[in-house]
C-alpha cells in the first residue's frame, strides 16, 4: 500500500532540468535525428521541456513546447519521455 506524501519532502526524487540557451552551443550540422513534435498529440505536459538535457525546448505561451533546432543535439530525450508519442525523431535532411 502507498502511502499519502506528508510534505514536500516525502515525495520521490524527479530529474528536472533549468531550460537554458544549450550548454554546448550550437549543434551545427552534425546532428542526424531531429525531434519533430505533433501538435495534435501533443497534450503540453511537458515532460520534454523537464528532460531536455540541453533545455532547448521553450514553452510557448499555451504551454505547447516548440524546440530550438540551432541547439538540439537530437539526443531524443524528449521523444523517449512523452508519454503520447508526440515526438518522433526523423532523419535530417541534407
Amino acid at each position: 500500500m502507498v502511502k499519502e506524501p506528508k510534505s514536500m519532502r516525502d515525495l520521490p526524487i524527479t530529474p528536472l532540468s533549468c531550460p537554458t540557451v544549450a550548454s554546448m552551443g550550437k549543434t551545427g550540422s552534425w546532428r542526424t535525428f531531429r525531434p519533430v513534435i505533433d501538435s495534435t498529440k501533443c497534450t503540453h505536459c511537458l515532460l520534454c521541456w523537464i528532460f531536455c538535457p540541453e533545455g532547448c525546448i521553450e514553452r510557448q505561451k499555451d504551454d505547447m513546447p516548440d524546440i530550438n533546432y540551432d541547439y538540439c543535439k537530437g539526443c531524443g530525450v524528449c521523444a523517449n519521455e512523452c508519454r503520447l508519442g508526440a515526438i518522433r525523431m526523423e532523419r535530417e535532411r541534407e
